[in-house]
């Protein structure tokens, strides 16, 4: 039998991920990762003000350097055996392009200009933008916040643009189109860039964008205009169709080809977001909680559509026909920071270490803190009189999004030691991930088993014990350690034609788990008293702290507290 392989791409946070896959066994013949170089500087950003900016030229590089390092690790064979290629971003990561599909950042005159640039998931610049989506939609005849649980967040596609068009004048004036990163990268692939005419991911469209085939596409004109009218007439200059990952985008161009050293007929997918990949790559299924783990989280679910598809599920990110599998519904939910709670907190420590020791001793420590830190919580015990911390130091994600809240650590004493502190934290994040897995339960949406992959996922047995502890349910952490860019590559393959459903790909190419974490009875126990101190906590901050604190501006909030 001919060999057919395919390549899945993993557009991360930090880094891009290529994968080269056997689609016929499985068999991953190479894989290399390549970090974005702009991005690891620190340029474009502003932590202060929530700004995250990504340069294109980031992803170009990094998307070549990746597939040529999996493709070299490969046989030799099989570089002219390539039949597909799907990708997976980070979203929603939308990017202002001119009528070629051109993002700006890649013009001369905005090759500096952040506002050019895609900007990042986990930008919050937009917290007003949000806000007032939120009220006009909910005043609307139609509210077009209900598929995306009733509440528009500031990470997603209409607010960052909406930021973006009233403080700067100069993007405004050249910006046709916008495009998000995983449709934008996918047509750069085939040399086919236009706005007009590019496929857009049913992913993102249906839960970063407000799209909906109730709606025949997006939100009316009318009701752009009355959110402001800078953005007048841009709904016809985006899409009304959307199609699923199955499906193709397109066949690679000839400059691409080149490039990567593989034949010109190879065949590219419609891309969608990394975890929605992620989820397929770690065979979900009905009603498995699918949660991806890393800097933050993606908690993803798939039913039937008859059998839940008449739900309007509150504050999650939406619930999309086909988002993650094809023919069933898809939803999304999630925390805006998970390892990044743990990133800094071990900053807090490192830093200083930096400033007085030097690189070297701060490099050696930051190696070795959070195993360190880890080993030492796993030894203590979990009591009822424990450290509760809360979870928002990036906001909230879900449930009901609200990205101007800060997180807390609230009961500390003269004896709250570093692995004290650290040990609240991950609870932190445990409790984050029950409350999204309570509020679907409370909406009507069972919940049978957990699968969890990611960074965290694999190298942390603290935290995945204590995740299963709190959440009181076994959770199986896949084998894959690109679980995300497997599941473009199984996409690859429905779209080359190599198989012609996605079930048959998943059956063919998966990995299987290689770990799974049962509940400890005792500790669980105690965390269900604990958790209920995490929801007074949060209500706390929440309705009380914030509510009587004075309100600043959205562009420096983030230094009031």
């Amino acid at each position: 039998m001919k060999e057919n392989y395919v390549i899945g791409i993993d557009f991360g946070t930090d880094s891009v991920r290529a994968l080269v896959v056997n689609a016929n066994t499985g068999y991953q013949a190479g894989t290399a990762v390549a970090e974005y170089s702009r991005w690891k500087e620190g340029k474009f950003c502003d932590a202060s003000v929530s700004q995250f900016r990504q340069h294109p030229l980031d992803y170009l590089e990094g998307l070549e350097s990746a597939v040529l390092g999996a493709l070299n690790q490969s046989p030799a064979h099989v570089r002219e055996n390539i039949k597909g290629i799907s990708v997976d971003t980070t979203g929603s990561t939308p990017v202002a392009v001119d009528k070629n599909g051109t993002p700006l950042s890649l013009l001369p005159e905005f090759a500096e200009n952040p506002n050019g640039m895609f900007i990042l998931w986990k930008d919050h610049t937009a917290n007003a933008e949000a806000d007032e989506i939120n009220q006009l939609a909910h005043s609307w005849p139609t509210d077009y916040t209900k598929y995306v649980g009733g509440i528009y967040s500031s990470e997603w596609f209409w607010a960052k643009i909406l930021r973006t068009l009233r403080v700067d004048e100069s993007v405004r004036d050249h910006a046709y189109s916008w495009v998000e990163h995983c449709d934008w990268i996918s047509a750069e692939l085939t040399g086919v860039t236009d706005p007009l005419t590019l496929k857009r991911s049913r992913c993102a469209a249906g839960h970063k964008a407000l799209w909906h085939q109730e709606f025949e596409g997006l939100p009316s004109n009318a009701f752009f205009t009355e959110l402001d009218p800078l953005l007048d007439g841009l709904r016809d200059r985006l899409f009304t169709d959307t199609a699923t990952s199955d499906q193709v985008m397109g066949t690679i161009s000839q400059a691409w080809a080149t490039k990567l050293g593989i034949p010109a007929d190879v065949v590219i997918g419609v891309g969608a977001f990394d975890a929605h990949m992620g989820a397929v790559g770690a065979l979900i299924e009905p009603y498995s909680l699918c949660k991806v783990i890393g800097t933050s989280t993606c908690d993803m679910l798939v039913a039937p559509n008859d059998e839940v598809g008449h739900l309007l599920i509150k504050g999650i990110c939406g619930q999309v026909d086909g988002s993650i599998v094809p023919g069933m519904l898809g939803m999304e939910a999630g925390q805006s920071a998970f390892g990044d709670i743990y990133a800094w907190f071990a900053k807090l420590v490192v830093e200083p270490v930096r400033t007085l020791l030097g690189e070297e001793a701060a490099q050696e420590l930051s190696k070795k803190l959070i195993p360190h830190l880890a080993a030492q919580a796993a030894q203590l015990p979990v009591t009822e009189k424990d450290i509760i911390a809360v979870d928002w130091l990036n906001g909230r994600r879900t449930p009901d999004a609200k990205h101007t809240l800060k997180g807390a650590i609230l009961g500390l004493n003269l004896a709250s030691d570093p692995a004290r502190i650290f040990k609240a934290l991950v609870e932190a994040t445990a409790y984050g991930s029950k409350s999204i897995v309570e509020r679907f339960r409370n909406e009507g949406v069972p919940i049978h088993q957990v699968i969890a992959i990611g960074g965290v996922a694999k190298k942390s047995s603290f935290v995945m014990q204590t995740l299963a502890d709190v959440l009181n349910m076994p959770i199986k952490v896949a084998a894959s350690e690109q679980a995300c860019a497997l599941g473009a590559a199984m996409f690859a393959a429905v779209a080359a034609g190599v198989y012609e459903t996605l079930p048959e790909a998943q059956e063919a190419m998966n990995s299987g788990f290689d770990a799974v974490y049962q509940p400890r009875l005792a500790q669980s126990a105690v965390y269900q008293t604990l958790y209920q101190k995490y929801l007074q906590s949060g209500a706390f901050l929440e309705n009380e702290f914030f509510q009587k604190t004075t309100i600043v501006p959205a562009n420096s909030y983030s230094d009031t507290f």
